[in-house]
């Protein structure tokens, strides 16, 4: 669970980005159409900042997880990973 608590904020931060990389390129098409053609994809890049964040979040939170419990099973199995420090 502790690596599901780690995992959502930081795919939430990489889903901020990536939204906001999106407004601005849409915003950018949305300058470049003639006769407000591209309203419609600027308010979807506009709307990208407010929802990639969430959907990137839960999709971290699921997929590390699903992950960790992988790893954990397979752990259990086969012994783990082992690491010797001199």
């Amino acid at each position: 669970m502790s690596c599901a608590r780690v995992a959502g904020p930081l795919y939430a931060i990489i889903g901020l980005v990536a939204g906001v990389l999106l407004a601005v390129a849409s915003l950018v098409g949305a300058m470049a159409g003639q006769n407000g053609a591209g309203m419609g994809g600027a308010m979807l890049g506009l709307s990208a900042i407010f929802v990639l964040p969430v959907v990137y979040g839960v999709l971290g939170v699921v997929g590390a997880l699903l992950s960790a419990w992988i790893y954990n099973v397979l752990a259990g199995a086969v012994g783990g990973i082992e690491v010797d420090v001199e």
